[in-house]
């Protein structure tokens, strides 16, 4: 059987704290193992399980991994593992869900090294969850849903998620994409301003004008898609790399960041938040995006 790994990334998002939660199941040489990773604004852990303690849900988004469950509804939390107690419940209101499949027809490509996909662009988020004695409530707190499968994460890559004020939500990934003797430079994305939803992607048009600094600025057509990390930091996570959690990126759940989006009429969006997710995993040095061509090779979140 092929190495393979899927699993959820839920932010839930309080006025003052963010905590995400990372369930997944992994395969690499025949061993299938799961864990969980708990992230916050100040700290990152992963709790790994043997594989029998992984149950899918029915209809196939969520699951239970021996106590802890996550699901459409909200998630519980049961974690007792050297140097890590978890427990609480939150619940989730009604999700935002975005407009079809944000891999477009690349959905349909049977070897994608990485598959993306967007459960929920924003819902409510009411509860508490206690970490380590620290406790986290939420109350008119928001989330996000989304997730990924696939062999590895892309070798060279950047992912970006905020929640904004009024109703809004937004995210951007641009990645080194495998795709047979060749690579390209993949971008999927959308803002979401509350009522319409703006769709960024390479399947429509979608370039990389520069990655550079923490800096990622995309344009597409008439629209012209800036996002900026302005903060410092992140913990260290596991990825992906042949369905094994074998390599360590770095995920701030909670820094400062700008984002501007315009079009031919001017500004659609343009705002400062210290609440942005950040991912940057491209070389510091890194100017442009890579050259595509014969030969290259990426290393590689349902």
């Amino acid at each position: 059987m092929r190495d393979y790994f899927f699993g959820w990334y839920f932010k839930n998002q309080s006025a003052d704290r963010t905590l995400a939660v990372i369930p997944a199941w992994h395969r690499t040489g025949g061993r299938t193992t799961c864990s969980i990773q708990i992230i916050t604004d100040e700290q990152a852990w992963f709790a790994d399980y043997p594989s029998e303690k992984f149950i899918r849900l029915k209809g196939g988004f969520g699951a239970t991994i021996g106590g802890n469950y996550f699901g459409p509804d909200g998630l519980r939390l049961d974690i007792t593992k050297p140097g890590l107690v978890v427990t609480g419940e939150l619940r989730f209101g009604p999700f935002t869900p975005i407009r079809g499949d944000i891999m477009g027809p690349f959905r349909f490509v049977p070897f994608m090294q990485c598959r993306h996909s967007v459960i929920s662009m924003r819902h409510s988020v009411t509860g508490r969850l206690t970490v380590n004695g620290d406790e986290f409530i939420f109350r008119d707190a928001y989330g996000y849903i989304e997730g990924d499968r696939g062999s590895s994460f892309p070798s060279v890559y950047s992912w970006t998620q905020c929640l904004l004020p009024g109703g809004r939500s937004l995210m951007l990934s641009v990645a080194d994409i495998p795709f047979g003797p060749f690579n390209f430079t993949g971008v999927i994305g959308f803002v979401y301003d509350g009522i319409n939803e703006y769709r960024i992607a390479t399947y429509r048009g979608a370039k990389v004008v520069r990655i550079r600094g923490r800096e990622i600025v995309i344009r597409q057509k008439q629209l012209t898609f800036t996002a900026r990390m302005t903060g410092t930091g992140g913990h260290a996570l596991k990825a992906p790399v042949t369905g094994a959690m074998a390599r360590t990126i770095r995920e701030n759940a909670s820094c400062a960041a700008e984002y501007i989006l315009s079009g031919k009429d001017g500004v659609i969006l343009s705002e400062k938040s210290d609440r942005a997710s950040f991912e940057y995993e491209y070389p510091e040095q890194e100017t442009q995006p890579p050259v595509s061509g014969a030969g290259s090779s990426g290393n590689g979140k349902e």
